[in-house]
């Protein structure tokens, strides 16, 4: 017989996604991978967002009012949130519907209120223990196979006149303590040709915005037949096509996104990393990448050898899916 029971009340699911290009990948990679429907919520800063969190505690008041406005009832039954920004809107949320909302941070927010989260997922080079601590390898993101494969075919035959192998170069640059100098930039570039041109083959580079005036050098560096994309000249970014397409991928190791982003193409992937641009922390990550199999370190010679994808979205999704019995 027919069952009278009402149809199961679907999951009320929050993204919390500020103006933070890599806190918004790696919420919206892990509200993608769990596979339901979800509303993305925007929240950008008031200058009190600048507060640490133990001062602010639970609370909304440092998002703007235009953010607020949505922040209201039927409360969410789970909260997906990354950077320390976002915790104490999640914590509110939390407060606010009585404890029922399951909350999953991102990245560590501090020790105030980190007991409130129900998850928090932290890279496992960070070494952060605890009962509510999931440990994952990388950082989570949007590089899926369904996305590599529509980049594939939307640029498909626009590189086809330069030889194979290609050599895909992704280009970070200066952080806040780091800088990328135009020595490391012409280093990478006469690396990135070498490797190219000894197996007959091209480099595909990408710069980004922290790449700074280096670019220039790098550019030039370049020796070997290329296609160049330089983060701000208006151009249509090439970044998940060459992803999808390259032979081989290397990427500048001070990033941890764009080393987990990197790891999730099909192709070998090799880590540049001098010690004056790489903190030890990501040399962590990135011994954690060799020992899994993920990448190498950039040497001088290109081989072929084969790695699973990484996307620590998907480990964050399936924990979360366990957790609450989905």
């Amino acid at each position: 017989m027919p069952s009278d029971a009402p149809p199961p009340t679907p999951l009320q699911i929050w993204a919390l996604v500020d103006d933070r290009a890599g806190n918004a990948s790696q919420c919206l990679g892990v509200a993608e991978a769990l596979g339901l429907p979800f509303l993305k919520q925007d929240l950008a800063y008031t200058a009190a967002g600048g507060l640490p969190n133990f001062i602010m505690g639970p609370t909304f008041g440092h998002v703007t009012q235009n953010s607020r406005v949505n922040l209201m009832p039927p409360w969410p039954d789970l909260v997906i949130a990354a950077g320390r920004r976002t915790a104490p809107v999640a914590r509110n949320i939390k407060l606010k519907n009585d404890g029922k909302t399951f909350l999953v941070q991102i990245m560590h927010p501090g020790d105030a209120g980190a007991d409130e989260f129900d998850m928090i997922a932290v890279p496992r080079h960070d070494g952060i223990k605890g009962a509510n601590i999931l440990p994952v390898t990388g950082a989570p993101h949007r590089v899926t196979p369904a996305r590599l494969a529509r980049e594939a075919a939307e640029w498909a035959g626009r590189f086809d006149h330069l030889p194979r192998p290609w050599v895909a170069v992704i280009a970070g640059g200066s952080t806040k303590r780091r800088t990328f100098t135009p020595d490391m930039a012409r280093d990478l570039g006469a690396r990135a040709s070498a490797l190219a041109g000894g197996a007959g083959g091209s480099v595909l580079l990408t710069t980004s915005r922290r790449t700074g005036e280096a670019a220039a050098d790098l550019i030039d560096a370049i020796t070997v037949p290329r296609h160049v994309y330089r983060w701000g000249d208006g151009a249509e970014n090439p970044y998940f096509a060459y992803l999808a397409l390259a032979d081989a991928v290397i990427v500048t190791g001070e990033s941890g996104s764009m080393c987990s982003e990197a790891c999730a193409a099909p192709a070998p992937v090799y880590i540049y990393a001098p010690k004056k641009l790489v903190p030890r922390k990501f040399t962590l990550l990135h011994d954690e990448l060799y020992r899994g199999g993920y990448a190498r370190p950039l040497g001088d010679t290109l081989e072929t050898w084969h790695h699973p994808p990484l996307n620590a979205a998907d480990d964050i999704a399936a924990a979360v899916r366990e957790r609450l019995k989905l």
